[in-house]
């Protein structure tokens, strides 16, 4: 059967990626240009300066990719994009892009939505198995997902506020722990005890989490320790809210495989990276038997090998799109 090869752009955030996947499973070459030091002075992504960036590395980066693979355009199947959801303006950069070079050299166009992305980013690294429940922990998105099928996505749970990686920033804000503070944040609290009393978010027996009021819990700690003249325990307090997100995104996650009778569960996005959040994982599916895939950290955040990935399955099953293709801001997984 002849092979075919994805060349995949990601520009939905701060990181301007190209890459070429060959079979949804085997990456050829990647390259990721990150902006993350541009926008640590700012103590987060400021959109507009995100996007200008863009404009300035996306023709680099796609003759990058190239070179590295030792490949021409000739040889590829498909081009694949993330329309969705992200910054508007990162996004159309992207876009463009794909449509610009689907238009030169005659490639059918494949749209590709973020998060189905960082789900088959598992993908690469091994052959998921289904059915499967995927949780995605992110900046933006927290939310439990059955697969029955490849391309087959139904949420049974997502936050109701804060997702879990924009908690953990803020939570990092208030601590005065510098950009990005999700990594900061997983440091400190192997370092740390247990010893803060916060709240364990929205514990209840649904599969839908919410972030907002752990985060406001630690805020009004934090005042009110200070206000007293209180030295906050830094590392404590990440230990206190690092262990109440665990505990929640662990309960609910192993009552959907249970309920769902599902023995295959893949962490993917962002926070996937987390050490706390995966050490539990581990443990809590090797008690009850369950098989568990995490992406190699290089693919837990932001990249154009998981697009590649699930570009190739959308291309099987014929997802294209004309150059009337649009980004999108805000868009439903389906």
């Amino acid at each position: 059967m002849k092979d075919t090869y994805i060349f995949a752009i990601e520009s939905s955030c701060d990181e301007t990626s190209a890459s070429i996947i060959k079979n949804g499973s085997v990456e050829i070459a990647t390259v990721v240009l990150s902006q993350m030091d541009i926008h640590a002075r700012y103590g987060g992504v400021v959109p507009e300066i995100a996007s200008r960036h863009h404009i300035e590395n996306i023709t680099m980066v796609l003759e990058e990719v190239l070179e590295k693979a030792n490949m021409t355009m000739d040889e590829i199947d498909a081009i694949a994009v993330t329309y969705g959801p992200g910054l508007i303006g990162s996004l159309l950069i992207g876009v463009q892009a794909a449509k610009t070079l689907a238009y030169i050299y005659n490639k059918p166009l494949v749209p590709v939505h973020h998060i189905a992305g960082h789900i088959y980013a598992n993908n690469l690294v091994k052959p998921m198995e289904f059915p499967l429940i995927a949780l995605v922990i992110s900046g933006g998105h927290t939310e439990l997902i059955y697969m029955k099928e490849d391309y087959s996505f139904e949420k049974i749970g997502g936050t109701l506020d804060d997702a879990v990686g924009e908690a953990y920033d803020k939570v990092a804000r208030v601590l005065d722990l510098p950009y990005p503070g999700g990594p900061k944040i997983d440091a400190l609290a192997l370092e740390g005890k247990d010893t803060y009393p916060l709240p364990l978010p929205l514990n209840d027996d649904s599969f839908d989490f919410s972030f907002s009021g752990i985060k406001s819990a630690v805020i009004n700690l934090v005042h009110n320790e200070m206000q007293r003249g209180n030295t906050i325990r830094t590392a404590d307090l990440a230990t206190s809210f690092q262990e109440r997100v665990i505990e929640i995104l662990t309960k609910k996650t192993m009552h959907a495989l249970e309920k769902y009778h599902v023995k295959h569960l893949i962490i993917a996005g962002g926070v996937s990276a987390n050490k706390g959040i995966r050490n539990r994982f581990q443990e809590l599916c090797a008690e009850k038997n369950i098989e568990l895939t995490i992406p190699e950290i290089k693919y837990c955040t932001d990249n154009a090998a998981m697009i590649g990935a699930a570009g190739y399955y959308a291309y099987k099953l014929g997802r294209k799109e004309d150059l009337d293709l649009n980004a999108k801001a805000t868009d439903i997984l389906k």
